[in-house]
């Protein structure tokens, strides 16, 4: 039984998710009540996901994407803008409704031996989440439980259900972990870095099974990455995120194959190439370090990398969104 405190639109069409000039920023203070400035994990970003769409979120680490997730997932509240989740703002859950809303949103972690406690069993483990939301009935659960474990083609089910984490590979405990976001039937998945940590042979069979399960039920997934080279398989748009920003986004095709900011240019060119004749060609990639979120750079946030700077312009303004292409845009002033 899905809650119904978050209301969902007749209309499809509708986004599902709306963030307008979202910030989300971490105060740091010394001895508890020092201030020593604000981390900028999320500064002024705006998109919308629409419903049953699959887009991915890239970017180097520190970048502010998983922040950015979690601020989806209602775990940090936006310190300015807002996120508005089928037509109702985060900002205003609470309590039940907030408790609603978390059972909309499914997450895949990462780690997923850190993810899942190691006392409890796969049974438990996936029961948790319906108790935790009213699901009181024990056949009911028993039932979800081991659809969602077939779903996620850890079947037979009953193989699986009373091992703990110990006792699965690393590929079987991510499909647990999927299968522990799906439990509650949510309208959007977020997926931070779902395959980072597990060997190569298994990633593609993870990332097929999260797009088959995604275009199934007709969810919005969001993807977390740093990884461009496979979301060509698995996004039907990007947003590139630098230093708290989205600076690009398109659909996926267009993106890949025509970038158009230096950033995206520079993530691409970082790409390992499979072909061993090219495996000594020297790669031309921006010199220094992605910036300070405490103290970022003033105006466009890539300037002091960037092999295109042009000064009194990227150092003083803010680029805007520009649309260099159809459904292509890219904070860059090289586009002015």
């Amino acid at each position: 039984m899905s809650p119904s405190a978050v209301p969902r639109p007749d209309d499809a069409q509708a986004p599902l998710i709306a963030a307008s000039d979202l910030h989300t920023w971490f105060e740091l203070r010394q001895w508890g009540f020092l201030r020593l400035g604000a981390v900028r994990a999320v500064d002024g970003v705006d998109f919308t996901l629409a419903h049953g769409e699959a887009v991915a979120f890239v970017g180097e680490s520190g970048c502010g994407k998983s922040s950015l997730a979690r601020t989806l997932l209602g775990l940090h509240r936006p310190t300015r803008g807002e996120v508005r989740f089928a037509g109702r703002s985060l900002g205003e859950l609470k309590g039940r409704a907030l408790k609603a809303y978390r059972a909309e949103v499914g997450y895949v972690q990462q780690d997923p031996y850190g993810a899942l406690p190691p006392f409890l069993d796969v049974r438990r483990l996936l029961a948790e989440p319906l108790i935790v939301h009213g699901v009181r009935d024990r056949a009911e659960r028993e039932r979800r439980i081991r659809a969602a474990l077939e779903e996620v083609r850890l079947s037979p089910a009953e193989e699986y259900l009373g091992k703990f984490p110990h006792m699965l590979s690393g590929g079987q405990q991510q499909r647990v972990v999927i299968a522990r976001a799906l439990i509650l039937a949510p309208r959007l998945v977020i997926a931070d870095e779902p395959v980072s940590m597990l060997d190569a042979s298994v990633r593609v069979e993870i990332l097929e099974l999260l797009r088959h399960i995604q275009c199934e039920r007709g969810l919005t997934l969001a993807f977390i990455t740093h990884d461009l080279s496979t979301v060509r398989h698995y996004a039907e748009r990007i947003f590139v995120m630098y230093a708290g920003r989205v600076v690009e986004s398109a659909p996926v095709d267009d993106l890949l194959d025509h970038p158009q900011h230096p950033y995206t240019q520079a993530l691409l060119a970082a790409i390992a190439d499979p072909d061993a004749a090219n495996a000594t060609r020297l790669r031309e990639v921006p010199a220094g370090e992605p910036p300070s979120l405490l103290h970022p750079p003033a105006a466009c946030r890539f300037h002091p990398r960037c092999p295109h700077f042009m000064a009194g312009v990227c150092d003083r303004h803010d680029p805007p969104d520009f649309e260099p292409r159809r459904r292509h845009r890219s904070a860059c002033w090289l586009h002015r």
